[in-house]
């Protein structure tokens, strides 16, 4: 952040807004001592308020002509039961699942939403809370790659344990080092392909949970930087207004973007949900 004597450049602002609130300064790519405290609190806040929301609307639901609350629920759950059942064929299974792609989709969706907040205003009342003017805080769980990779790794363990459950620890070392290139009755060429088959399957899960919660992470980011953009946008203009273009190239930007992050903080939240029922339906087919 820039020194008290002048305001921020425009680099300092988008620095400093991307700075997590955090219990150490992170130096180093890879750091599995930091904790993003501001993308945890953010995200069990909203997660208690997705059950909430499920348990008011089971709670709430009635028989007769449903309210606006209660249909758009009612649609939210024949789409994920939907999909469900056209990715995961047993019924035992799905009866776990589908809730729990709902809670999903919904949960995402909620941290996804806090994109459309304004840039400042969540920040500027955590700095005057805390009394430092330069306190670091974001609000949109799903923008930090520690999230949506913890999100993926779930979805991974999930996979893991359905494999187990359904096809039993030997049928799925079985699959390990039989899949995709098969087996051979010839033990060199069996060892082989069997070293070959458990590399790619290794290659396969790594490559799935990766851009599962990269493409989620990569929208999220990518989004809350233009928002800053179109504030610093705003921000010129307010503070020297030699054109009359600038203020309202603000508004039309602003405006424009916002019913535009409407659509894709609805779809990332679909295309995670969908590609995590996808991925449990793999679990539980023969290779």
């Amino acid at each position: 952040m820039a020194a008290d004597a002048h305001a921020p450049t425009a680099s300092e602002y988008i620095v400093h807004h991307l700075q997590h609130l955090q219990n150490v300064n992170q130096t180093k790519i890879v750091d599995f001592s930091v904790i993003n405290y501001d993308s945890i609190v953010v995200g069990l806040v909203l997660g208690f308020l997705t059950l909430f929301i499920l348990w008011r609307a089971a709670r709430t639901a009635t028989s007769g002509v449903p309210g606006r609350f209660q249909a758009a629920v009612e649609i939210l759950v024949e789409m994920v039961d939907n999909q469900a059942k056209a990715n995961i064929h047993n019924a035992e299974s799905r009866k776990f699942i589908a809730p729990l792609g709902l809670t999903v989709f919904v949960w995402i969706f909620l941290m996804n939403f806090m994109d459309m907040l304004p840039v400042d205003l969540l920040p500027v009342l955590w700095q005057g809370a805390t009394g430092d003017s330069h306190a670091y805080l974001r609000v949109v769980p799903t923008a930090d790659l520690s999230t949506t990779l913890g999100l993926a790794f779930a979805v991974l363990m999930l996979r893991f344990w359905y494999s187990v459950k359904i096809k039993g620890a030997g049928g799925w070392a079985h699959e390990l080092i039989s899949a995709p290139f098969g087996t051979s009755k010839n033990p060199i060429f069996a060892l082989i392909l069997g070293l070959v088959n458990v590399l790619m399957q290794i290659i396969e899960y790594v490559a799935n949970t990766v851009s599962h919660g990269m493409r989620l992470f990569g929208n999220m980011y990518a989004g809350e930087l233009v928002f800053m953009l179109i504030a610093l946008m705003g921000g010129a203009a307010a503070l020297s207004l030699s054109g009359v273009l600038l203020p309202v190239g603000h508004i039309i930007a602003g405006t424009i973007w916002t019913l535009f992050h409407i659509l894709v903080i609805t779809l990332q939240a679909f295309i995670f949900m969908m590609l995590a029922l996808i991925y449990l339906g793999q679990a539980h087919n023969a290779h």
